[in-house]
């Protein structure tokens, strides 16, 4: 692919082919022409760079980390406009993500502790320098094809003197939430040991193979760091020093101020588990009553709003919007469907955890009448299923149903010509009857026809997507952040509205994810 624009500052920078994406920019190979080097040219997605909010945070990224000179920080050199594209010349890293080297193996324990050595010298550098990462995650961490550690994407931190204009909503959070301290889950002031909270997360998924908090959405990961008791890591690992677990202990406790108070203090105890020797660190037993109190109010507070306005009774026959329960047990998702008769399927699926509801008919944000059936489709977990019988002459829409209710995804549709209406199923790969593993996908032929693509900016997410779902568009999920705008709304959409495709094409959709 090439870039919209092929060269920059003048002529100082060519633009190459692009080596990456995000959720905000694109990033392409260039070159550096005065100093003869190759370099990262990071730029700012054309639909985005419409929006003031994106473009300021694109260019607080840029003075944030253009301020940083370390070596293990991923550097930035320039940073600049052109034809209303705003630009960041950042060091060219060869490597991979941790992320992408947790999915491809199972790191081993040393080299776990060395990637959070070569982790925390950087953010104690960075903090020295007054600048808070605020979304230390996998994604946001290289090694190097030489094996250095670099920290990368300051698109998000904040200068310490800036630290007072946080978030206050708890549904306006900033960063992944696996990796989230409890003080931002709650909107309170996030400083440098709330990026030693995040590394501790990390570190516990590197020693474990898994985060400390998993759950079915955001808000409820966010409700375990504030609430909920932490594993120790050797209940998983029992292979694991114990020195480790106190570690954690500490750099993952709820209250900011029985951590580690900066990253040289943490350094320091690893560096004795590294050696085998104890580790000096006291641990603070004591845990504010109160203050527990208030954030799991702050928390409490917002998932109450959420659903305030599902329990509120309304008469038979008259049509309401048809309430979210994906994710939720059974006895959640009749409180929030009381107005509705509910019909209970089961069925193996492969990503929704064991009795916890797997999808719903009609689709939520759908209007239906009070009092008429909703048909839920409980996890059973991962299994075997068996492709259903009956697909053919369904629409694709119906046939979407019946799959997701068996535990199977869409992973491809092929348009062909037919005399049947447009995305009718005309045949199904695996064949019907085929016993498969839940969670894979198939492939689908549809008649083909051509449909314009919805607006869709504007939108909520899950109206979004029951819209494309409904127009027969598969759907590809990105995510951004603006802060001005409500979490879940959709930032952007490819292709645009009123673009005219294939039934059973691809349409992605950036979603706010602040």
């Amino acid at each position: 692919m090439n870039s919209p624009i092929t060269k920059l500052a003048d002529g100082r920078y060519t633009v190459g082919q692009m080596i990456g994406t995000g959720g905000m920019a694109d990033v392409y190979l260039g070159l550096d022409t005065r100093l003869d080097r190759e370099v990262a040219i990071k730029v700012l997605r054309r639909d985005l760079a419409k929006d003031p909010a994106f473009v300021a945070r694109f260019r607080k990224e840029a003075l944030a980390a253009g301020g940083l000179n370390h070596p293990g920080i991923v550097a930035v050199y320039d940073s600049g406009e052109e034809n209303n594209s705003p630009f960041i010349v950042m060091e060219l890293v060869s490597g991979q993500t941790l992320r992408q080297k947790l999915q491809a193996e199972q790191i081993p324990l040393a080299a776990s502790l060395e990637i959070i050595k070569g982790i925390l010298n950087a953010l104690d550098y960075s903090h020295n320098k007054g600048i808070v990462h605020r979304d230390i995650k996998p994604s946001n961490i290289m090694i190097t094809d030489s094996g250095d550690i670099k920290v990368m994407d300051f698109g998000i931190a904040r200068a310490t003197d800036d630290i007072g204009a946080t978030l206050t909503n708890t549904w306006n959070v900033v960063g992944t939430a696996q990796y989230l301290s409890p003080e931002q889950a709650t909107g309170e002031l996030a400083d440098g040991r709330s990026d030693l909270y995040s590394l501790g997360c990390l570190m516990y998924e590197l020693l474990t193979g898994r985060p400390p908090f998993t759950g079915d959405t955001p808000v409820s990961v966010a409700y375990q760091h504030v609430s909920s008791t932490l594993t120790p890591a050797s209940q998983i690992n029992p292979s694991l020093d114990p020195n480790l677990d106190r570690m954690l202990e500490v750099v993952l406790a709820k209250d900011p101020n029985n951590r580690y108070q900066d990253a040289a203090a943490m350094l320091e105890d690893l560096e004795h588990v590294i050696k085998g020797e104890p580790v000096t660190t006291k641990i603070k037993k004591i845990f504010p009553r109160r203050k527990l109190f208030t954030s799991l109010t702050l928390v409490a507070a917002a998932i109450t709003l959420l659903a305030v306005g599902y329990f509120a009774s309304a008469p038979t026959g008259v049509s309401i919007k048809v309430p979210n329960v994906v994710g939720l047990t059974e006895a959640e998702a009749r409180v929030l469907l009381k107005d509705f008769n509910i019909n209970i399927e089961r069925a193996p699926d492969a990503k929704i955890p064991l009795d916890r509801v797997a999808s719903q008919l009609p689709l939520a944000t759908s209007e239906a009448a009070a009092g008429s059936s909703v048909t839920l489709t409980i996890s059973e977990g991962p299994g075997n299923t068996t492709v259903p019988v009956g697909l053919i002459g369904l629409s694709l829409e119906e046939a979407r149903y019946k799959l997701t209710a068996a535990g199977l995804l869409i992973s491809q549709t092929i348009a062909v010509d037919s005399d049947q209406a447009p995305g009718v199923v005309l045949s199904i790969n695996p064949s019907p009857g085929t016993t498969t593993t839940a969670g894979s996908g198939v492939t689908l032929e549809i008649a083909s026809g051509n449909v314009q693509v919805p607006l869709l900016v504007g939108l909520n997410e899950i109206n979004a997507k029951t819209i494309l779902t409904q127009s027969g568009f598969l759907i590809r999920e990105i995510s951004a952040s603006d802060t001005s705008k409500p979490v879940g709304e959709i930032l952007a959409q490819a292709p645009d509205a009123g673009a005219t495709k294939t039934i059973g094409s691809v349409v992605t959709i950036t979603v706010n994810r602040n």
